[in-house]
């Protein structure tokens, strides 16, 4: 079965949605109609490949850049990630690791930045996207909150995702688990609980910015070509761990057999082949793409899509009432018998106004960007 969580609809059943009303004002001003896919047109550098001279930004590795085949005809691969085709990016930075809780803590410390699941939704920002005829929630709902991951007890039928996940009013990037829970100790962990406009707005202020879903990928696979997994072919086992996904029956016994049932450390697993870590597993990340399920089969075959910026407006069929961004990596979460998502062809529409407990995001940087610190 496929893991795919119609953020915006799983809300609304679970009673609240988290926004803001920035947010909802960068909605009503979205095009009503899909046009055609935007390419990036300037080079990076007279040599698109090369890493530019000078002191290369702290935490990011260069990503040469370069042909792939992005996507696969394999048929582990779901339907969205189909077909594969012929995609160039230009050399990049990317982090090498995602964003930690004390990184996000500085950000917050010197912004005073409050997160979407920080801040109360609306009545009428709820209804904007939600189907015609959905009744609005009670305003005992309407408070700050989150989506936290809630293991059941027994086994459930996989065909439900909200057996095993609640909504939890005070859940935030500082609470992960709801308002009595804290991230004491875990400065080294990946930040959760951020929303799309959460990780832009930390982009920014780093002097950074999120990925396109094309460079993301063409990073994950570390130089390999055309491979299932970011290491290789080999699946991963108990006794070969590669990644922080879920051992055990999913989702109510999880067997930690990597020592974690929920994110692991930053770096705790190998790099890949361009000294990235984390690419699988840990926590799904955002890229600066909407999200179209159709967008591989209006790609060309027979020529090369170069450094591409992904489509002009959502579309989502499954879901036509959520508005989402391309979520990519897998999670802490992905386990073979449902979901098997931590693949680098992988990809998944998350509700740019929503955030969750598996739910996090990696920074990249132009080459012509003169490299910033952060202050």
């Amino acid at each position: 079965m496929k893991y795919f969580i119609g953020f915006g609809l799983l809300l609304l059943i679970v009673v609240a949605v988290v926004t803001s009303s920035s947010n909802w004002r960068s909605v009503q001003a979205y095009p009503e109609t899909l046009s055609s896919e935007k390419s990036a047109a300037a080079p990076a550098a007279k040599d698109p490949s090369k890493a530019p001279a000078g002191k290369p930004p702290e935490g990011m590795a260069w990503i040469p850049g370069g042909e792939f085949m992005m996507g696969t005809n394999a048929a582990v691969g779901w339907a969205e990630e189909k077909p594969a085709h012929p995609v160039y990016v230009d050399g990049f930075w990317m982090e090498t690791h995602e964003v930690t809780n004390a990184e996000f803590r500085k950000f917050v410390d010197a912004t005073e930045y409050k997160t979407t699941a920080e801040r109360a939704p609306t009545v009428e920002e709820i209804l904007a996207q939600s189907p015609p005829g959905t009744p609005p929630p009670p305003k005992e709902s309407l408070v700050p909150g989150s989506l936290v991951f809630t293991p059941p007890k027994s086994p459930v039928p996989l065909n439900n995702f909200a057996r095993w996940w609640s909504w939890t009013p005070g859940a935030d990037w500082r609470h992960p688990t709801g308002p009595k829970s804290n991230i004491d100790g875990l400065d080294n962990h990946p930040v959760v609980h951020v929303a799309w406009d959460d990780a832009m707005a930390y982009a920014k202020w780093a002097g950074k910015r999120l990925p396109t879903e094309a460079e993301w990928e063409f990073a994950a696979r570390g130089g390999l070509k055309e491979r299932t997994y970011v290491w290789g072919d080999q699946p991963p086992s108990d006794e070969d761990i590669r990644a922080n996904i879920w051992q055990g029956k999913f989702p109510y016994k999880n067997s930690k057999a990597d020592g974690y049932d929920w994110t692991a450390p930053v770096g705790k697993y190998p790099a890949n082949g361009y000294g990235l870590h984390d690419m699988a597993g840990n926590v799904w990340e955002w890229c600066s793409d909407w999200y179209d399920a159709e967008l591989y089969e209006k790609r060309p075959f027979n020529s090369v899509t170069r450094n591409p910026t992904g489509p002009a407006r959502s579309n989502n069929p499954r879901e036509p009432h959520s508005i989402a961004r391309v979520q990519k990596g897998g999670s802490f979460l992905c386990d073979d018998s449902y979901c098997l998502r931590y693949r680098p062809s992988s990809r998944q529409p998350g509700s740019f106004d929503s955030s969750m407990s598996h739910v996090g995001f990696r920074c990249a940087k132009s080459a012509e960007t003169p490299p910033q610190t952060a202050k």
